[in-house]
């Protein structure tokens, strides 16, 4: 029994793993080859993804760049003097060469001038005279006031700004300050023969500040404004500047 345990028994301990070995290896290429044959003969068994992988296909090349711009070709202008275009020499001499005399021009007539007498055409003592005869007959130039305009008088921001009688400085909302939000904001105003604010519209500025910025310019007080000695109405624009500083 100890003897036929033994592989160099003389061969009395026969096995049969050579057999095993070729079906073991005949089994897994029959598995590899199934592995490999279904998804060539079933493609939608395989996931999405790695078939739209697959598929994709690569992105095209990049357009080449632009031809550059032709160069522009610039046509020398020639310069021809007036004296070279209008003066040419003659191609024939001719034969008959006719004088063309002109008219004399008619003699000048005197018109008389309006309101003056002694001016008058064929009168005697020609035009000195009627000159000096009509000397005092002139008319009186007639001097036109100056007529007062319509509407608003239109004046800079910059003028008005050094009428202002009563300035009240505008609350910085705290919400624009915790923002960080600053700037200029341009009012457009119309000012009273009075010196009030009538009219107030906003022209630009920052949205956060622009309530406040109404609300200090409504109650400014400016003097009136003058013109030919009269207080007239003002078309105007203000500017109420907001900075972390102080308005």
């Amino acid at each position: 029994m100890f003897e036929d345990s033994l592989v160099d028994s003389g061969g009395k301990l026969k096995t049969k793993s050579k057999y095993w070995m070729i079906a073991t290896f005949a089994l897994n290429g029959v598995i590899v080859a199934i592995l490999i044959l279904i998804p060539l003969l079933y493609p939608e068994a395989l996931p999405k993804s790695s078939m739209t992988a697959m598929l994709t296909a690569p992105p095209p090349p990049p357009p080449p760049p632009p031809p550059p711009p032709p160069a522009q070709i610039v046509k020398p202008i020639k310069m021809v003097s007036e004296i070279d275009a209008g003066l040419h020499a003659p191609t024939k001499i001719p034969k008959k060469i006719e004088m063309v005399k002109e008219e004399a021009a008619p003699p000048p007539q005197v018109a008389g001038v309006a309101g003056m007498s002694g001016m008058t055409g064929g009168s005697a003592g020609g035009v000195l005279g009627g000159v000096l005869g009509g000397m005092g007959a002139a008319p009186t130039p007639v001097v036109k006031a100056v007529e007062k305009p319509k509407g608003p008088a239109r004046i800079s921001g910059g003028v008005m700004a050094g009428s202002i009688i009563t300035k009240t400085q505008p609350v910085y909302p705290p919400i624009a300050k915790a923002a960080h939000v600053s700037g200029t904001v341009t009012l457009h105003a119309i000012i009273s023969k009075t010196g009030a604010i009538e009219n107030l519209t906003v022209i630009s500025g920052p949205q956060m500040l622009v309530s406040a910025a109404m609300d200090a310019v409504k109650q400014w007080k400016y003097k009136p404004y003058l013109l030919n000695g009269e207080p007239t109405e003002v078309d105007t624009t203000v500017q109420v500047n907001f900075s972390f500083g102080g308005s």
